[in-house]
């Protein structure tokens, strides 16, 4: 089984060690450098992330054709858009950590299976009930595969980019969300909402031979549960990767229930580090959906034509994707905790001035990029935190919960301000409101300590 040391190594032989640096051990040998197996492996991870984005904020993006068109409350609204969060958190708090016992490329692929069939339901929909209830399902989906990704990724990536690869990743969700919020904004009047539904569905149904095909199982699995030709399979896929073969799988032995789902991610210490991460995720969700669910229709109640609206999300994606790739690269040379941090405070300056400053339409776009850049590159510094505290046996364990238990504030932050919304509170009390959680985001990461420091 492999083991974790307080340096942060994983070891999956006891004289084969891979260090998050990629020093000493034979299996590290070539660590530092991406093979062309280890590019396509994130790559597809990465593309499936652009679905979840997809599937998550087509729905923001509908929003007024749909409001419009069901005569839907903001009340009402705020349950639709908070249905697939819940799901998410169920996701991710019940079906990602089977992936530590039954594999993360089978647990993927189920998801992306209940994903596409339930994007479908979305598109059939014929009522507010149906549609949450689609919804609730996709978000479980959603839920799992965010988990699985970023272990798989974290443990095929070089371990001198591992940091960088798992928060690369991140930025597939708001690459897909840009994507879709300028297809949804050309093609809805001409289509129909229902419409939009039925091709992201469509497009979740044709990644599932890709899917099939290109994405091996983790070595990590391989070797701790050794199934069927374990040792064949994970030597064909180090190899693959530049790294030499093993010469015959340690002992299996079975884990101690300390070592094992919650229990093995609370426990060698970590229970106030997971609890801060929690908080983290907790804030940081909050904010991020409030953002993401309303962003479109904010920006019509700050005076933008609807279309333009749908620009403004789009935009705010943009700056997603900028914020998460920037993060990336500055944590090889900056504490990431104190990035986060960084990022979190400039985020909900941005937010302020969004809702309290009267601009024309170009400074509103800009100032919604900005927003994106800082509340998407911080919160998913958050990905990359958690695979560095956690270790390999636990790691999708760990992340389905950290973002499982996150996913509380994912559900209050589109409620509470659906709620804010209908009550008439001014524009600037909202972003305020939803400022506080982005700073205490990064003050909960910013004391996470990290095993090496222990």
């Amino acid at each position: 089984m492999p083991s974790y040391s307080a340096a942060g190594s994983v070891s999956v032989r006891p004289y084969v060690t891979v260090t998050e640096r990629g020093t000493t051990g034979g299996i590290a040998q070539g660590s530092d450098f991406w093979t062309l197996r280890q590019v396509l492996i994130v790559a597809i991870c990465f593309v499936l992330n652009m679905l979840d984005g997809m599937d998550v904020l087509i729905l923001s993006y509908i929003a007024p054709a749909l409001s419009a068109d069901w005569q839907i409350s903001p009340e009402n609204l705020g349950v639709v858009f908070s249905a697939s969060l819940a799901g998410m958190a169920a996701g991710g708090l019940l079906i990602a950590p089977l992936a530590d016992r039954f594999g993360r490329r089978k647990l993927i692929l189920a998801s992306l299976v209940m994903m596409a069939t339930a994007m479908f339901g979305s598109a059939l929909a014929g009522s507010i009930t149906e549609l949450i209830v689609s919804r609730f399902i996709v978000g479980i989906g959603i839920g799992t595969v965010l988990a699985s990704m970023a272990a798989l990724t974290a443990e095929y990536a070089p371990a001198r980019h591992r940091t960088f690869a798992v928060g690369f990743l991140q930025a597939g969700y708001p690459v897909g969300a840009t994507v879709t919020g300028f297809v949804v904004a050309h093609q809805i009047d001409l289509h129909g909402w229902q419409a939009m539904l039925l091709g992201a569905a469509i497009l979740c149904a044709a990644a599932l031979p890709l899917v099939w095909l290109l994405l091996p199982e983790s070595v990590d699995f391989l070797i701790s549960n050794q199934p069927r030709n374990a040792l064949a399979r994970a030597n064909k896929l180090l190899v693959s990767i530049g790294r030499p073969p093993l010469e015959a799988l340690p002992e299996l032995r079975i884990a101690e229930k300390s070592q094992i789902g919650l229990r093995g991610v609370l426990g060698a210490g970590r229970t106030r580090g997971t609890l801060l991460l929690w908080m983290a995720t907790i804030f940081g969700f909050m904010t991020l959906y409030f953002v993401i669910s309303w962003i479109p229709k904010l920006a019509v109640e700050a005076g933008l034509p609807a279309t333009e609206a749908i620009y403004a999300g789009a935009i705010y994606n943009i700056g997603a994707f900028i914020g998460i790739t920037s993060i990336g690269l500055a944590a090889s040379r900056i504490d990431l905790r104190r990035l986060i941090l960084i990022y979190m405070v400039l985020a909900a300056g941005a937010l302020v001035v969004f809702g309290a400053v009267s601009m024309p339409i170009a400074a509103t776009l800009s100032t919604a990029f900005l927003i994106g850049a800082f509340i998407q590159g911080g919160f998913n510094g958050c990905y990359p935190l958690a695979t560095r505290f956690y270790p390999a046996e636990v790691r999708s364990t760990g992340l389905g919960w950290a973002m499982g238990v996150g996913r509380i504030g994912a559900v209050i932050g589109p409620m509470l301000g659906g709620i804010l919304l209908a009550e008439k509170v001014a524009l600037p009390v909202i972003f305020v409101i939803f400022a506080v959680p982005a700073v205490l985001a990064g003050l909960c990461a910013s004391l996470i300590r990290l095993p090496a420091e222990d």
